[in-house]
């Protein structure tokens, strides 16, 4: 981490260079992914039979293993919601949402789920009910437990997994002001050893299961659009065309992720959800409408029902073993290889939200819309089924991507139907691709500061990489190939799973040691905080201008700030007193901090904060419309109380308490196991996106 200078503060480490290239990591995930994609186009045959042999060991050997695996991602999450550490911030204590509710529920399930919905909503139910893992095909149980299993595959399982990863980035991201990339999330276990290969290495396997993951995306959604094109303009179904639409999507995936999140990904997300839900509503309204209102409420009740029991439900005696490489393995995989993108997007889009809530919200907020989503499309289909139309069974399970656009055709107003279907899949496809290029290009840079992203043309190199993937395995043997690869790759990304629950375990451990060192000196801190009342009453009635402020800290401030260091300087402990600027002109920040040897350095910040005037003040202060608080800020944000006004000895006390908290949370955790402790400079982490130069549209926090 970086140490405190005049650059440092509130005002945040300016960035004062563009993000860099990771070059190992661009070379050696490139070049993998490059010689994959030749090799695969040189010679199909030989690929594929290599990679069908290679998943038919990997599922038959380690399938118990993707199985403990899930598990144990659900249950580690659900720690991370409901202890007492998921009350912690992904951000500073005072940071807000960037985003409000609507929108980052958008842009954390369009990220999470592409054109694969429409694709297996319709084909995995009707695979099921033909053909189950367990029990009598064709049946009315069969049929309630072919809606459940597409559910299992969609549900909780595979959103812990991007709980897990998005909260770690975001946490050592906006926390520990660590930069947004995979080998941050392991700082606790290997510490500096991690910048070098060991790094690299992390970096570039996150990579290549990030491009086989998107690549299976991409893949369903070419074959997929392709046929819809066909049905409503007749274009021909065919390898042609699949690359054409490889190509459309690689040019709008560029275009969308070099205009950034805020202007690209945020309104594509926003757009995907609104048009999937009017489709939804349409389907709902001219089909069977008590029907799937009745199978909504009872799919929803069996899958509560039996998610506990199928979540380490290996079959070890009945071994469906063909059964479970095609969806369960394959499912699980995929989004272990889906992980590392979408937990990067999504902490990208979550600063200033609480662990709790960020857990809870990826867990709960898109899985409700995909609950409603196959349920409706499942139960549909299987209506169809039911009810005698064997062509679109054997359709559905032999050429699954043509029984998404076959139902649709059901409806009145068809071509409208399978219009708006066809713009929503395409709007799935480019949101996956291009959340995808943005997240492949900043897990191979060097981005120290979080706010920022790589370089523009490091975004169109993944763009078309990616693109040159799906198109390689789509000549070898299309989605199933895909979907052989994914498993093949999701193995040795799963050891990252276990790495992150080990590091986010321990860090949360250090700071829950830092709170307790806090909370042991409050007696002592708050006992020398006393001061005469009626300077106390004086001062809870104050409006500070900025020229009040600065003749507070170079006056009071300042001054006690060097007396402290003075002392602490006479007791062999190396403390300075530095000031920097802030965005209010004539106003600087005040900082003292200490190292203390090979263990976490200590740091105290005076920043001025704007506020605007509240209409309880006084009525000669409300002309002005801001005034200044001086907070205190310490390396997890703002402590929320002012010291303007504080005499000289109380500010001192107050420094001191602090200074002993941190030497209590040293004592407490001197023999705790984290190697990123002792790394730290004194840290002041970057507060720009939280407190905003004063302006009279805007408060001064920034939602």
């Amino acid at each position: 981490m970086e140490s405190i200078s005049t650059q440092h503060g509130p005002t945040g480490p300016v960035p004062t260079a563009e993000a860099r290239v990771r070059w190992p990591v661009l070379i050696g995930s490139g070049s993998a992914i490059i010689a994959i994609a030749f090799w695969a186009m040189i010679a199909p045959d030989q690929a594929g039979a290599v990679i069908g042999s290679v998943v038919v060991w990997a599922s038959t050997t380690f399938g118990w293993y993707f199985i403990l695996t899930a598990g144990v991602v659900v249950a580690f999450t659900l720690f991370l919601a409901f202890s007492a550490s998921g009350k912690t911030k992904l951000g500073p204590d005072h940071s807000k949402p960037q985003f409000n509710l609507f929108t980052w529920a958008s842009m954390l399930f369009a990220a999470g789920i592409g054109i694969d919905l429409m694709f297996f909503a319709v084909a995995e139910p009707v695979a099921q009910y033909t053909g189950p893992p367990a029990g009598e095909a064709e049946t009315v149980e069969a049929a309630r437990q072919a809606i459940v299993w597409t559910l299992f595959h969609y549900g909780p399982v595979g959103w812990a997994m991007y709980a897990l990863m998005g909260g770690a980035f975001a946490y050592f991201a906006y926390r520990r002001n660590l930069p947004l990339n995979i080998r941050s999330l392991l700082t606790p276990l290997f510490g500096k050893r991690l910048d070098g290969w060991a790094g690299h290495s992390v970096d570039i396997m996150a990579v290549l299961g990030t491009v086989f993951g998107i690549s299976v995306t991409l893949g369903i959604g070419v074959v997929q659009l392709a046929y819809g094109l066909h049905v409503l303009i007749g274009t021909p179904n065919s390898v042609g065309m699949q690359i054409a639409l490889i190509v459309l999507a690689v040019a709008m995936a560029t275009i969308s992720t070099v205009s950034g999140v805020e202007k690209g990904i945020r309104r594509l997300s926003e757009a995907n959800v609104v048009l999937a839900v009017l489709l939804l509503v349409w389907i709902l309204i001219t089909g069977e409408t008590r029907r799937l209102f009745d199978g909504l409420v009872m799919n929803i009740g069996d899958f509560v029902s039996r998610f506990p029991s199928m979540l380490l439900d290996t079959y070890a005696w009945d071994q469906p073993d063909d059964w479970m490489q095609a969806w369960t393995l394959f499912f699980w995989a995929w989004w272990v290889a889906w992980a590392p993108f979408v937990g990067l997007f999504l902490a990208r889009i979550s600063r200033g939200r609480s662990l709790r809530q960020f857990v809870l919200g990826v867990l709960v907020i898109p899985f409700a819309f995909i609950a409603v989503f196959i349920s409706i499309l499942g139960n549909s289909a299987l209506e169809l089924v039911v009810g005698g139309d064997r062509a679109f069974a054997e359709t559905a399970v032999a050429v699954p991507e043509q029984a998404f656009f076959d139902l649709m055709q059901q409806y009145p107003a068809a071509p409208a139907v399978v219009a708006v279907a066809l713009l929503t899949g395409l709007l799935f496809y480019v949101t996956s691709a291009d959340s995808g290029a943005l997240v492949l290009a900043n897990l191979s840079s060097k981005i120290d500061d979080p706010r920022q992203d790589a370089a523009k043309g490091l975004r169109i190199f993944w763009s078309i990489a990616t693109g040159l993937l799906t198109l390689a395995m789509l000549l070898v043997g299309g989605v199933p190939t895909l979907q052989q690869a994914t498993v093949i790759i999701g193995l040795p990304v799963s050891l990252l799973l276990y790495l992150v629950m080990i590091s986010m375990f321990r860090a949360l451990r250090n700071e829950s040691q830092h709170r307790e060192g806090y909370t042991a000196t409050m007696p002592i801190r708050f006992g020398h905080a006393e001061s005469n009342w009626r300077t106390r009453l004086r001062q809870s009635t104050v409006y500070p201008t900025p020229e009040q402020v600065s003749q507070y800290l170079n006056g009071i401030a300042a001054p006690a700030l060097e007396e402290v260091r003075a002392e602490l300087a006479r007791a062999d402990v190396d403390c300075t007193v530095e000031r920097s600027d802030c965005p209010v002109p004539g106003i600087d920040s005040i900082v003292i901090s200490a190292k203390l040897d090979d263990h976490q350095a200590f740091s105290y910040q005076i920043y001025p904060v704007a506020h605007e005037v509240p209409s309880f003040a006084p009525a000669r202060k409300r002309g002005a419309q801001h005034y200044y608080r001086l907070e205190v800020f310490s390396a997890s944000g703002s402590h929320g109380y002012d010291v303007y006004g504080y005499s000289s000895e109380r500010l001192i006390a107050d420094v001191i308490g602090h200074f002993e908290s941190h030497l209590e949370y040293l004592r407490i955790s001197e023999h705790a196991v984290d190697a990123s402790i002792g790394e730290d400079e004194a840290i002041v982490t970057d507060w720009q996106d939280d407190f905003t130069l004063p302006d009279p549209d805007q408060t001064s926090s920034k939602e």
